[in-house]
Protein backbone atom coordinates (compact mmCIF):
# COMPACT_ATOMS: atom_id res chain seq x y z
CA UNK A 1 0.00 0.00 0.00
CA UNK A 2 1.32 3.42 -0.89
CA UNK A 3 1.27 6.18 1.66
CA UNK A 4 0.05 9.40 -0.02
CA UNK A 5 -0.96 11.13 3.21
CA UNK A 6 0.59 14.34 4.46
CA UNK A 7 2.51 13.90 6.69
CA UNK A 8 3.16 10.27 5.76
CA UNK A 9 1.82 7.69 8.21
CA UNK A 10 5.30 6.26 8.86
CA UNK A 11 6.58 9.68 9.98
CA UNK A 12 3.80 10.26 12.52
CA UNK A 13 4.29 9.74 16.22
CA UNK A 14 2.91 6.69 17.98
CA UNK A 15 0.35 8.90 19.75
CA UNK A 16 -0.94 10.21 16.42
CA UNK A 17 -1.16 6.68 15.05
CA UNK A 18 -3.10 5.58 18.12
CA UNK A 19 -5.56 8.45 17.55
CA UNK A 20 -6.04 7.32 13.95
CA UNK A 21 -6.44 3.64 14.86
CA UNK A 22 -8.63 4.54 17.84
CA UNK A 23 -11.19 6.49 15.82
CA UNK A 24 -11.55 4.63 12.50
CA UNK A 25 -14.92 6.26 11.69
CA UNK A 26 -13.26 9.70 11.57
CA UNK A 27 -10.46 8.69 9.21
CA UNK A 28 -9.98 7.36 5.71
CA UNK A 29 -10.07 3.51 5.86
CA UNK A 30 -6.73 3.34 4.06
CA UNK A 31 -5.14 5.64 6.67
CA UNK A 32 -6.54 3.44 9.44
CA UNK A 33 -5.07 0.30 7.84
CA UNK A 34 -1.69 1.97 7.36
CA UNK A 35 -1.70 3.28 10.94
CA UNK A 36 -2.61 -0.16 12.31
CA UNK A 37 0.16 -1.78 10.24
CA UNK A 38 2.67 0.85 11.37
CA UNK A 39 1.69 0.31 15.01
CA UNK A 40 2.24 -3.43 14.52
CA UNK A 41 5.65 -2.71 12.95
CA UNK A 42 6.54 -0.56 15.97
CA UNK A 43 5.46 -3.44 18.23
CA UNK A 44 2.81 -1.42 20.06
CA UNK A 45 0.70 -3.66 22.28
CA UNK A 46 -2.82 -4.43 21.00
CA UNK A 47 -4.06 -3.44 24.45
CA UNK A 48 -2.91 0.14 23.77
CA UNK A 49 -4.88 0.20 20.51
CA UNK A 50 -7.99 -1.06 22.31
CA UNK A 51 -7.47 1.59 24.99
CA UNK A 52 -7.22 4.27 22.28
CA UNK A 53 -10.51 3.05 20.78
CA UNK A 54 -12.17 3.08 24.20
CA UNK A 55 -10.90 6.58 24.97
CA UNK A 56 -12.06 7.84 21.57
CA UNK A 57 -15.57 6.51 22.18
CA UNK A 58 -15.58 7.99 25.68
CA UNK A 59 -14.42 11.37 24.34
CA UNK A 60 -17.19 11.34 21.73
CA UNK A 61 -19.79 10.57 24.42
CA UNK A 62 -18.56 13.42 26.60
CA UNK A 63 -18.64 15.86 23.67
CA UNK A 64 -22.15 14.71 22.79
CA UNK A 65 -23.31 15.22 26.40
CA UNK A 66 -21.76 18.69 26.51
CA UNK A 67 -23.59 19.63 23.30
CA UNK A 68 -26.85 18.19 24.61
CA UNK A 69 -26.67 20.30 27.78
CA UNK A 70 -25.60 23.54 26.08
CA UNK A 71 -28.19 26.29 26.22
CA UNK A 72 -28.66 30.01 25.65
CA UNK A 73 -27.73 32.28 28.56
CA UNK A 74 -28.52 35.90 29.35
CA UNK A 75 -24.85 36.66 28.72
CA UNK A 76 -25.25 35.50 25.10
CA UNK A 77 -27.85 38.21 24.54
CA UNK A 78 -25.81 40.87 26.35
CA UNK A 79 -22.33 40.14 24.99
CA UNK A 80 -23.23 38.83 21.50
CA UNK A 81 -26.78 39.97 20.77
CA UNK A 82 -26.68 39.92 16.97
CA UNK A 83 -25.03 36.52 16.45
CA UNK A 84 -27.32 35.00 19.09
CA UNK A 85 -30.47 36.46 17.52
CA UNK A 86 -29.24 35.42 14.07
CA UNK A 87 -28.77 31.85 15.33
CA UNK A 88 -32.21 31.81 16.95
CA UNK A 89 -33.99 33.17 13.88
CA UNK A 90 -32.15 31.47 11.02
CA UNK A 91 -30.65 28.24 12.36
CA UNK A 92 -32.94 25.31 11.56
CA UNK A 93 -30.86 22.28 12.46
CA UNK A 94 -29.87 22.71 16.10
CA UNK A 95 -31.54 19.47 17.13
CA UNK A 96 -29.95 17.57 14.25
CA UNK A 97 -26.56 19.04 15.16
CA UNK A 98 -26.85 17.64 18.69
CA UNK A 99 -28.23 20.65 20.59
CA UNK A 100 -31.70 19.53 21.79
CA UNK A 101 -31.86 22.02 24.67
CA UNK A 102 -30.96 24.94 22.41
CA UNK A 103 -33.55 23.76 19.87
CA UNK A 104 -36.27 23.76 22.53
CA UNK A 105 -35.26 27.21 23.74
CA UNK A 106 -35.13 28.41 20.13
CA UNK A 107 -38.76 27.40 19.65
CA UNK A 108 -39.87 29.48 22.64
CA UNK A 109 -37.71 32.46 21.64
CA UNK A 110 -39.18 32.42 18.13
CA UNK A 111 -42.70 32.47 19.57
CA UNK A 112 -41.75 35.36 21.89
CA UNK A 113 -40.10 37.30 19.06
CA UNK A 114 -43.19 36.75 16.89
CA UNK A 115 -45.48 38.04 19.64
CA UNK A 116 -43.26 41.11 20.18
CA UNK A 117 -43.28 41.87 16.44
CA UNK A 118 -47.06 41.42 16.33
CA UNK A 119 -47.56 43.75 19.31
CA UNK A 120 -45.28 46.37 17.71
CA UNK A 121 -47.17 46.11 14.41
CA UNK A 122 -50.57 46.47 16.11
CA UNK A 123 -49.30 49.36 18.24
CA UNK A 124 -47.88 51.21 15.21
CA UNK A 125 -51.15 50.64 13.32
CA UNK A 126 -53.25 52.04 16.19
CA UNK A 127 -51.04 55.07 16.85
Amino acid sequence: MTDEFTPPIKERTTEELLKIAGAPEKWNPKAVRLATNELANRKVEPKKIETAKYLSKKRDKVEKNIKAKESYHVCDFILNPFPTLFEIIFSWELKKDGFPRKAKQQKYFRIAIGIIILICAVYSYLV
